[in-house]
Protein backbone atom coordinates (compact mmCIF):
# COMPACT_ATOMS: atom_id res chain seq x y z
CA UNK A 1 0.00 0.00 0.00
CA UNK A 2 1.29 3.45 -1.12
CA UNK A 3 2.40 5.49 2.15
CA UNK A 4 -0.37 8.50 1.07
CA UNK A 5 -2.96 5.73 1.79
CA UNK A 6 -2.32 6.30 5.71
CA UNK A 7 -3.59 9.94 5.03
CA UNK A 8 -6.84 9.16 4.34
CA UNK A 9 -9.59 7.05 5.99
CA UNK A 10 -10.82 4.29 4.55
CA UNK A 11 -14.63 5.71 5.00
CA UNK A 12 -13.74 9.03 2.91
CA UNK A 13 -12.85 6.46 -0.20
CA UNK A 14 -15.96 4.31 0.85
CA UNK A 15 -17.97 8.10 0.79
CA UNK A 16 -16.45 9.53 -2.00
CA UNK A 17 -17.19 6.14 -4.60
CA UNK A 18 -20.88 5.88 -3.16
CA UNK A 19 -21.05 9.26 -4.07
CA UNK A 20 -19.29 9.67 -7.68
CA UNK A 21 -18.51 5.88 -8.87
CA UNK A 22 -16.91 7.25 -12.07
CA UNK A 23 -14.47 9.70 -10.49
CA UNK A 24 -14.43 8.69 -6.90
CA UNK A 25 -11.15 6.98 -7.95
CA UNK A 26 -9.65 10.20 -9.77
CA UNK A 27 -10.71 12.42 -7.22
CA UNK A 28 -8.89 10.08 -4.39
CA UNK A 29 -5.50 9.86 -6.37
CA UNK A 30 -5.64 14.03 -6.49
CA UNK A 31 -5.69 14.38 -2.30
CA UNK A 32 -3.17 11.72 -2.74
CA UNK A 33 -0.53 13.40 -5.02
CA UNK A 34 -1.38 16.99 -3.38
CA UNK A 35 -0.97 15.35 0.18
CA UNK A 36 2.53 14.17 -1.10
CA UNK A 37 3.81 17.02 -2.41
CA UNK A 38 2.61 18.89 0.46
CA UNK A 39 4.46 16.89 2.76
CA UNK A 40 7.75 17.09 0.23
CA UNK A 41 7.73 21.39 0.17
CA UNK A 42 7.36 20.66 4.40
CA UNK A 43 10.44 18.79 3.85
CA UNK A 44 12.45 20.78 1.67
CA UNK A 45 11.95 23.72 3.65
CA UNK A 46 12.99 21.83 6.54
CA UNK A 47 16.13 21.16 4.71
CA UNK A 48 16.78 24.63 3.48
CA UNK A 49 16.38 25.96 6.59
CA UNK A 50 19.12 23.75 8.22
CA UNK A 51 21.38 24.14 5.55
CA UNK A 52 21.23 27.97 6.42
CA UNK A 53 21.86 27.10 9.83
CA UNK A 54 25.11 25.15 8.83
CA UNK A 55 26.42 27.93 6.76
CA UNK A 56 26.08 30.23 9.83
CA UNK A 57 27.73 27.84 12.32
CA UNK A 58 30.30 27.31 9.46
CA UNK A 59 30.94 30.87 9.27
CA UNK A 60 31.26 31.55 13.32
CA UNK A 61 33.88 28.24 13.26
CA UNK A 62 36.13 29.65 10.02
CA UNK A 63 36.13 33.33 11.80
CA UNK A 64 37.17 31.45 15.05
CA UNK A 65 39.90 29.62 13.37
CA UNK A 66 41.47 32.66 11.92
CA UNK A 67 41.53 34.42 15.71
CA UNK A 68 43.14 31.76 16.89
CA UNK A 69 46.02 31.86 14.25
CA UNK A 70 46.27 35.34 14.40
CA UNK A 71 46.72 34.50 18.51
CA UNK A 72 49.10 31.82 17.73
CA UNK A 73 51.39 33.99 15.66
CA UNK A 74 51.29 36.46 17.88
CA UNK A 75 52.72 34.13 21.12
CA UNK A 76 55.40 32.54 18.68
CA UNK A 77 56.41 36.16 17.30
CA UNK A 78 56.42 37.40 21.46
CA UNK A 79 58.10 34.13 22.57
CA UNK A 80 61.36 34.56 19.19
CA UNK A 81 60.96 38.26 20.49
CA UNK A 82 62.01 36.97 24.08
CA UNK A 83 64.94 34.61 23.15
CA UNK A 84 66.43 36.99 21.31
CA UNK A 85 66.28 39.94 23.26
CA UNK A 86 67.43 38.08 26.25
CA UNK A 87 70.89 38.45 27.31
CA UNK A 88 73.76 35.81 26.94
CA UNK A 89 74.96 32.94 29.99
CA UNK A 90 77.60 34.96 31.75
CA UNK A 91 80.89 32.89 31.19
CA UNK A 92 83.13 31.89 33.95
CA UNK A 93 86.44 33.59 33.84
CA UNK A 94 89.92 31.42 33.77
CA UNK A 95 91.44 30.53 37.13
CA UNK A 96 94.69 31.84 37.47
CA UNK A 97 97.52 29.40 36.62
CA UNK A 98 100.59 28.69 39.17
CA UNK A 99 103.67 29.33 37.21
CA UNK A 100 105.42 25.77 36.40
CA UNK A 101 108.71 26.85 36.85
CA UNK A 102 109.37 28.12 39.96
CA UNK A 103 113.00 29.07 41.68
CA UNK A 104 113.75 26.26 44.03
CA UNK A 105 114.76 28.23 47.55
CA UNK A 106 118.07 26.93 49.19
CA UNK A 107 118.24 24.51 51.86
CA UNK A 108 116.86 26.14 55.15
CA UNK A 109 115.38 29.54 53.58
CA UNK A 110 112.05 27.82 54.45
CA UNK A 111 112.47 28.52 58.22
CA UNK A 112 113.66 32.07 58.48
CA UNK A 113 111.30 33.49 55.15
CA UNK A 114 107.16 33.30 56.10
CA UNK A 115 105.57 32.07 53.08
CA UNK A 116 102.93 33.61 51.34
CA UNK A 117 100.89 33.82 47.95
CA UNK A 118 102.60 34.72 44.87
CA UNK A 119 101.38 37.95 43.26
CA UNK A 120 99.14 37.52 40.16
CA UNK A 121 101.12 37.69 37.11
CA UNK A 122 100.11 41.01 35.30
CA UNK A 123 99.95 38.71 31.71
CA UNK A 124 96.93 36.74 33.87
CA UNK A 125 95.19 40.24 35.05
CA UNK A 126 95.48 41.69 31.30
CA UNK A 127 93.94 38.28 30.07
CA UNK A 128 91.59 38.50 32.44
CA UNK A 129 90.37 42.00 32.13
CA UNK A 130 90.07 41.61 28.03
CA UNK A 131 87.67 38.32 28.89
CA UNK A 132 86.23 40.87 30.34
CA UNK A 133 85.52 44.05 28.37
CA UNK A 134 84.97 41.32 25.21
CA UNK A 135 81.57 40.20 27.37
CA UNK A 136 80.54 43.27 28.22
CA UNK A 137 80.37 43.95 24.61
CA UNK A 138 78.80 41.45 23.46
CA UNK A 139 75.98 42.29 25.81
CA UNK A 140 75.73 45.81 24.20
CA UNK A 141 75.90 44.92 21.23
CA UNK A 142 74.04 41.99 20.55
CA UNK A 143 70.77 43.33 21.70
CA UNK A 144 70.84 45.97 19.62
CA UNK A 145 71.47 43.94 16.33
CA UNK A 146 68.88 42.29 17.31
CA UNK A 147 65.87 44.75 18.00
CA UNK A 148 67.06 46.37 14.30
CA UNK A 149 66.34 42.87 12.37
CA UNK A 150 63.08 42.87 14.77
CA UNK A 151 61.92 46.15 13.95
CA UNK A 152 62.78 46.10 10.40
CA UNK A 153 59.37 46.94 8.43
CA UNK A 154 58.26 44.74 5.68
CA UNK A 155 57.43 45.80 2.07
CA UNK A 156 55.58 49.33 2.09
CA UNK A 157 53.87 49.24 -1.45
CA UNK A 158 50.38 48.54 -2.57
CA UNK A 159 50.08 45.20 -2.82
CA UNK A 160 49.32 45.06 1.14
CA UNK A 161 46.24 46.84 -0.12
CA UNK A 162 43.12 44.28 -0.13
CA UNK A 163 41.29 45.80 -2.56
CA UNK A 164 37.98 44.52 -3.92
CA UNK A 165 34.78 45.78 -6.06
CA UNK A 166 31.56 45.82 -4.06
CA UNK A 167 27.98 47.02 -5.26
CA UNK A 168 26.27 49.79 -2.90
CA UNK A 169 23.09 48.00 -1.76
CA UNK A 170 21.50 50.90 0.12
CA UNK A 171 22.52 54.35 0.91
CA UNK A 172 21.68 56.79 3.45
CA UNK A 173 22.54 60.30 5.08
CA UNK A 174 24.31 60.06 8.38
CA UNK A 175 22.12 61.28 11.05
CA UNK A 176 24.87 62.85 13.07
CA UNK A 177 26.85 64.25 10.32
CA UNK A 178 25.61 66.11 6.80
CA UNK A 179 28.53 65.63 4.93
CA UNK A 180 28.77 61.76 5.55
CA UNK A 181 26.69 58.95 4.33
CA UNK A 182 26.06 54.81 5.21
CA UNK A 183 26.30 52.26 2.59
CA UNK A 184 25.35 48.67 2.69
CA UNK A 185 28.02 47.39 0.79
CA UNK A 186 28.07 43.69 -0.87
CA UNK A 187 31.90 42.39 -1.74
CA UNK A 188 31.61 38.75 -2.31
CA UNK A 189 30.87 37.71 1.20
CA UNK A 190 28.44 36.35 3.36
CA UNK A 191 26.61 39.22 4.92
CA UNK A 192 26.97 43.17 3.54
CA UNK A 193 29.21 45.43 5.19
CA UNK A 194 28.31 48.43 6.33
CA UNK A 195 30.50 51.60 5.46
CA UNK A 196 30.64 55.03 6.75
CA UNK A 197 32.19 57.65 4.55
CA UNK A 198 32.44 61.58 3.09
CA UNK A 199 29.76 60.84 0.08
CA UNK A 200 27.41 62.94 1.83
CA UNK A 201 27.58 67.04 1.13
CA UNK A 202 27.52 67.87 -2.68
CA UNK A 203 26.64 64.08 -4.13
CA UNK A 204 23.30 62.63 -4.94
CA UNK A 205 23.25 59.82 -3.48
CA UNK A 206 20.31 58.45 -5.05
CA UNK A 207 22.16 58.10 -7.99
CA UNK A 208 24.69 55.66 -6.56
CA UNK A 209 21.98 52.80 -5.23
CA UNK A 210 23.14 49.60 -7.12
CA UNK A 211 26.38 50.91 -8.64
CA UNK A 212 29.78 49.10 -8.16
CA UNK A 213 32.35 50.74 -6.59
CA UNK A 214 36.45 49.76 -5.25
CA UNK A 215 36.38 49.19 -1.30
CA UNK A 216 39.33 49.11 0.90
CA UNK A 217 38.66 45.48 2.87
CA UNK A 218 41.75 45.11 5.73
CA UNK A 219 41.24 47.80 7.45
CA UNK A 220 40.25 48.12 10.88
CA UNK A 221 36.76 48.42 11.73
CA UNK A 222 35.86 51.65 13.90
CA UNK A 223 33.22 53.70 15.01
CA UNK A 224 32.59 57.28 13.00
CA UNK A 225 30.06 58.89 14.80
CA UNK A 226 27.89 56.08 16.46
CA UNK A 227 28.59 53.74 13.36
CA UNK A 228 31.12 50.97 13.04
CA UNK A 229 32.68 51.16 9.31
CA UNK A 230 34.07 48.04 8.13
CA UNK A 231 35.14 49.19 5.19
CA UNK A 232 36.41 52.30 3.12
CA UNK A 233 35.02 53.45 -0.19
CA UNK A 234 38.01 54.76 -3.10
CA UNK A 235 36.91 58.22 -4.03
CA UNK A 236 38.40 60.47 -6.19
CA UNK A 237 38.46 64.38 -5.15
CA UNK A 238 39.62 67.62 -6.56
CA UNK A 239 40.47 70.83 -4.48
CA UNK A 240 36.97 72.27 -4.21
CA UNK A 241 35.56 69.18 -2.32
CA UNK A 242 34.44 67.56 -5.58
CA UNK A 243 34.18 63.77 -4.76
CA UNK A 244 33.15 60.81 -6.94
CA UNK A 245 33.84 56.90 -6.11
CA UNK A 246 36.09 55.66 -8.30
CA UNK A 247 34.29 52.97 -10.84
CA UNK A 248 35.34 49.26 -11.58
CA UNK A 249 35.23 48.56 -15.55
CA UNK A 250 32.29 47.04 -17.33
CA UNK A 251 31.76 43.36 -16.43
CA UNK A 252 33.34 43.51 -12.96
CA UNK A 253 31.51 41.84 -10.13
CA UNK A 254 30.99 42.24 -6.04
CA UNK A 255 33.86 40.02 -4.72
CA UNK A 256 36.50 40.71 -7.83
CA UNK A 257 40.07 41.73 -6.54
CA UNK A 258 41.79 45.02 -7.62
CA UNK A 259 45.44 43.96 -8.50
CA UNK A 260 48.45 46.08 -9.75
CA UNK A 261 50.78 44.36 -12.47
CA UNK A 262 54.00 45.48 -11.03
CA UNK A 263 53.23 44.63 -7.85
CA UNK A 264 52.15 41.43 -7.02
CA UNK A 265 51.85 39.64 -3.26
CA UNK A 266 48.85 38.97 -1.13
CA UNK A 267 47.03 41.80 1.27
CA UNK A 268 47.51 42.00 5.19
CA UNK A 269 45.10 39.83 7.03
CA UNK A 270 44.38 43.56 8.81
CA UNK A 271 46.33 46.62 8.20
CA UNK A 272 47.55 47.75 11.83
CA UNK A 273 47.67 51.60 12.87
CA UNK A 274 50.89 51.56 14.05
CA UNK A 275 52.28 50.66 10.93
CA UNK A 276 50.45 53.17 8.88
CA UNK A 277 50.50 51.75 5.08
CA UNK A 278 47.47 53.74 4.27
CA UNK A 279 48.96 57.34 5.13
CA UNK A 280 52.52 55.94 3.42
CA UNK A 281 50.52 54.39 0.29
CA UNK A 282 47.82 57.48 -0.32
CA UNK A 283 50.38 59.91 -1.49
CA UNK A 284 50.99 57.92 -4.53
CA UNK A 285 47.05 56.90 -4.99
CA UNK A 286 46.01 59.21 -7.83
CA UNK A 287 44.45 59.52 -11.20
CA UNK A 288 46.09 60.46 -14.34
CA UNK A 289 44.74 63.06 -16.80
CA UNK A 290 42.71 59.84 -18.84
CA UNK A 291 41.02 59.21 -15.28
CA UNK A 292 42.77 56.23 -14.76
CA UNK A 293 42.89 55.13 -10.92
CA UNK A 294 47.12 54.51 -10.84
CA UNK A 295 49.63 53.99 -7.91
CA UNK A 296 53.21 55.48 -9.01
CA UNK A 297 51.84 54.62 -12.21
CA UNK A 298 51.01 51.59 -12.38
CA UNK A 299 46.76 51.18 -13.07
CA UNK A 300 43.89 49.31 -10.68
CA UNK A 301 43.28 46.52 -12.86
CA UNK A 302 40.51 43.59 -12.28
CA UNK A 303 41.98 40.98 -14.30
CA UNK A 304 40.12 40.19 -17.57
CA UNK A 305 38.14 43.29 -17.10
CA UNK A 306 40.05 45.97 -17.51
CA UNK A 307 41.02 48.80 -15.56
CA UNK A 308 39.31 51.34 -12.66
CA UNK A 309 38.73 54.92 -13.63
CA UNK A 310 36.91 58.22 -12.13
CA UNK A 311 33.51 58.59 -13.24
CA UNK A 312 34.60 62.32 -14.92
CA UNK A 313 37.23 63.75 -12.59
CA UNK A 314 41.16 64.07 -14.22
CA UNK A 315 44.53 64.41 -12.25
CA UNK A 316 43.33 64.19 -8.82
CA UNK A 317 44.03 62.71 -5.67
CA UNK A 318 42.48 59.06 -4.31
CA UNK A 319 41.58 58.89 -0.63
Amino acid sequence: MDNTDNLFHPSLAAALMKLDPEDGEQIMEYFKTHALLTREKALLQASVREQKKLLVENAKLKKDIDQLKVQLQDKQRRRTAKALLSPPPPTLSPAPTTPVNQPSSPAGATASVPSSPPPPSSSSYDRRERQSRRRRGERKARPTSDSLSLEAEPRIDVSRLDLRVGRILSIRRHPLAETMSIQEVDVGENAPRMVVSKLGGKTHLEQLQGSLAVLLCNVKACKLRGVVSQARILCCSTPNDCIEPLAPPTGSAPGDRVTFLNYPGEPDRELQSKHRVWELLQPDLQVDCRGVANYKGCGFEVKGKGLCRAPSLTSCIIR
